[in-house]
């Protein structure tokens, strides 16, 4: 995928690579992160991450998705223009390797990745070429190992949120349309029909934020921002989405105005939200978190992570035995635990890279974490395996 360093530029303000420059000097992991990391060097590790096997293309903003049989797909992101037609390829756990796969239907990045309930996973929007937002869409069959075409979304966006509902269908909502405009509508993908249809837009524009489905049913929408630069303004307000009515209302404010940040549903029905930061990005990254009640609609501060963290939507995965892998947005991961309320770091002599990586679970509680950029390094090729 060829991608101008002035979309990157304004897309990921922050970026830390090194073919990424900022006042002519490279642009390296902020002063934070590094600091948090020294401070709680000596902590008693939770796990561990190693590194693992090698994508066949370096990629970031890019999509992991769990299929069965122990493998996962790795589809679209940022990469160079000779690696742009290798848009997808196949991680099996058995062999530890990653396989090449039929080209993608669009080349994307910045898109969404959905399982849905017939086994297929849908791949929606993003970032194309010519640095439009796309409204194509496109399925992958495990079976068949290929892509192919579906109804486009009925407005082309990239930064969006997709969530699979309970009955079948997948919710996307929000993120950037075409000239940076700010998006609050939602519609709904029809797995019988392969068709989108429009649903209740959310009550504010978002990119940036998240999107969890709740036990029961509904979809919690937090934070985010609308705008850019001096005009950029950041949310503590959260929204959920009604299935049955199909429309969007107003629940209880984050404590804590952020954008960037991840969210994940524990097993007792709350939602962890971590992480993200304020205007001044990775010079503003979190290690506050905040916990979602849906009984009653409100958010209690929860524990520091150990580090700060942002960039990390979708890295957060909830584990078999009820705790949390956080394993982006810095450059080693956490694990929180719902009982004791507390985050430990992961061990692991491995440095991760953190910003726009893509996570995916394994089984017996394992995790791939793929690509990204951060640690002074471009979109990579490096992936690493947790064990718990």
């Amino acid at each position: 995928m060829q991608m101008s360093l002035g979309l990157i530029a304004r897309h990921l303000p922050l970026m830390a690579a090194p073919w990424f420059m900022r006042s002519g000097a490279p642009y390296l992991v902020h002063p934070i992160v590094e600091a948090h990391a020294a401070e709680f060097q000596q902590a008693a590790p939770t796990g561990s991450f190693e590194n693992a096997a090698a994508m066949r293309v370096p990629r970031a903003a890019h999509t992991a998705t769990a299929l069965s049989n122990a493998r996962v797909l790795i589809a679209g992101g940022f990469t160079t223009k000779a690696n742009s037609a290798q848009g997808g390829e196949l991680y099996d756990a058995r062999t530890v390797r990653f396989q090449p796969l039929p080209p993608m239907m669009v080349l994307r990045h910045s898109h969404s990745a959905t399982l849905l309930p017939n086994g297929k996973v849908l791949i929606a929007g993003g970032y194309g070429a010519g640095n439009a937002t796309l409204a194509a869409a496109e399925l992958f069959d495990p079976t068949t190992g290929r892509f192919t075409s579906t109804g486009s979304l009925l407005a082309s966006r990239a930064g969006h949120m997709a969530v699979l509902l309970d009955n079948g269908k997948v919710l996307i909502a929000g993120g950037v349309g075409p000239e940076w405009s700010f998006l609050s509508s939602a519609e709904l993908y029809d797995p019988a029909t392969g068709t989108f249809t429009q649903t209740g837009a959310m009550t504010e524009l978002r990119e940036s934020h998240t999107a969890t489905r709740l036990l029961d049913g509904r979809v919690l929408v937090t934070g985010g921002h609308r705008g850019r630069r001096a005009d950029i303004m950041l949310y503590t307000s959260a929204e959920t989405y009604d299935v049955r009515t199909g429309q969007f209302s107003r629940t209880g404010d984050m404590r804590v105005r952020r954008h960037k940040h991840d969210a994940v549903l524990l097993r007792d029905g709350r939602v962890l939200v971590t992480g993200g930061s304020d205007e001044r990005d990775s010079d503003g990254a979190y290690t506050s978190t905040e916990l979602f009640d849906s009984r009653t609609g409100t958010f209690t501060p929860g524990p520091a992570m150990r580090l700060a963290r942002y960039k990390h939507n979708g890295t957060s995965v909830l584990l078999p035995d009820g705790s949390v892998l956080v394993a982006g947005g810095a450059s080693q991961a956490e694990r929180y635990d719902p009982a004791a309320g507390t985050f430990t770091l992961v061990g692991g002599a491995v440095r991760l890279n953190g910003q726009f990586s893509a996570a995916a679970p394994l089984d017996a509680g394992g995790v791939l974490l793929t690509g990204g950029y951060g640690a002074g390094r471009g979109p990579t090729v490096e992936t690493w395996l947790y064990r718990p």
